[in-house]
């Protein structure tokens, strides 16, 4: 059975071909610059099989659809191909980045659903429209063939009322949907359920806090397999210091830098959301600019990697609170699965409370599952790659 993946950006689309049988990728890529005006968009593909060359060429994208039929055209092509026509292409599993209160797990996609995402475009401005022009581009180009919808806030959607209200007037929950929603949902689905399997140990029986580390970043408290805090909140923004995002702040500072600096209540927005964080403070959105600065003595840089380091155990504090304990503590994405010098930070901070790592094996380890904590640590320490897509693929199979 072959599972295409989507994940449809404002201006991107990435993909990736399945064989689930044997939980295989056969083909990916990534399709950039689309709809932007005065400019060539890109295609980048590639076949797992051929380990010399991709396939890459630029061209007018005006659209999604329009990249969809170059993702399909390559999938069937006589030299970069892997099928021999569409018809063996059994399902489409789309990442969707809000599910609100709609969607507490992934679906199999009828028109009512697409009217009720088209509902929370609000709650996710940037990326709704475009996880629906997916949608509706393969219901074009590709009708009849099944899509299934899997949801980045749908993990977190066992949270209790105390941890995702807002303490504002209640009205603006009952009506306008307004309270915390967490998100990389299936990333933190992904690893707390490898963690378990790499421990041979049930799920229900873990107390767990996985850390989704990267340009974003978001923690999530797992007790027995459900979620019951997260820190991120109605959109990607609260919670850690980030690649271009502030994290938590005062909310009369938005109020505030408007009056100061005349900006409209979208240009604030834009401030923090694209201009904050790591770039904000130093000039840099990537944290391997940020390590090479601090060690060249950049003291911005080293502020940053600070606020960074004590904003995650800050929250991991809160949440053993939450949890009553803690027994995995796992790290994935570009950051926790990459940066070892802030794995080690992270889990020195932690001491007091019995996590001890083992910096000898940490030191240097990129990518690779591996089990980081000594033989006598009170907590395991994991590193997991993460692997959205497959959630993605291995969904879309169960509900077709």
């Amino acid at each position: 059975m072959n599972i295409l993946v989507l994940n449809s950006g404002s201006s991107s689309l990435k993909y990736k071909l399945f064989s689930v049988d044997k939980e295989e990728v056969i083909a990916y890529g990534l399709v950039e610059r689309i709809g932007m005006p005065g400019g060539l968009g890109k295609i980048t593909h590639q076949v797992q099989r051929e380990q010399n060359g991709k396939y890459q060429a630029e061209d007018e994208i005006s659209n999604h659809q329009k990249a969809l039929r170059m993702v399909l055209n390559l999938l069937t092509d006589a030299q970069w191909g892997v099928l021999r026509d569409l018809h063996e292409i059994n399902g489409i599993g789309h990442r969707v980045l809000h599910g609100g209160e709609y969607f507490k797990a992934s679906i199999r996609i009828s028109p009512e659903d697409v009217a009720k995402m088209e509902e929370l475009i609000e709650l996710g401005p940037l990326h709704m429209p475009a996880n629906i022009m997916g949608i509706k581009a393969c219901a074009e180009l590709m009708p009849g063939v099944p899509q299934v919808a899997v949801f980045d806030t749908a993990f977190h959607q066992t949270m209790p009322k105390k941890a995702f209200l807002y303490a504002i007037p209640y009205d603006f929950y009952e009506k306008h949907r307004v309270r915390r929603y967490g998100f990389h949902g299936t990333s933190h689905r992904y690893v707390s359920h490898q963690a378990a399997t790499i421990l041979g140990r049930p799920l229900t029986d873990l107390k767990m806090i996985t850390a989704h580390l990267g340009n974003g970043s978001s923690l999530a408290a797992i007790d027995g397999g459900k979620v019951i805090d997260t820190s991120m909140g109605l959109t990607p923004l609260e919670g850690l210091v980030m690649g271009t995002r502030s994290g938590d702040l005062d909310p009369a500072i938005v109020p505030f830098i408007g009056q100061k600096l005349n900006l409209t209540p979208e240009e604030a927005d834009a401030v923090l959301n694209k201009k904050s964080g790591f770039l904000g403070m130093t000039g840099y959105s990537d944290m391997r600019d940020i390590q090479r600065e601090r060690k060249a003595g950049n003291n911005r840089a080293q502020e940053a990697y600070d606020l960074f380091i004590y904003r995650i155990t800050k929250y991991i504090g809160s949440y053993l609170v939450a949890l009553k304990g803690l027994d995995v503590l796992v790290f994935t994405a570009g950051i926790g699965e990459n940066d070892w010098q802030a794995r080690a930070d992270i889990c020195r901070e932690l001491e007091f409370l019995g996590v001890k790592m083992d910096y000898a094996k940490n030191e240097n380890l990129r990518g690779e599952e591996a089990i980081l904590s000594c033989a006598d640590s009170k907590v395991t320490i994991m590193l997991i790659p993460t692997n959205e897509e497959l959630v993605i693929a291995r969904d879309t199979m169960a509900l077709i």
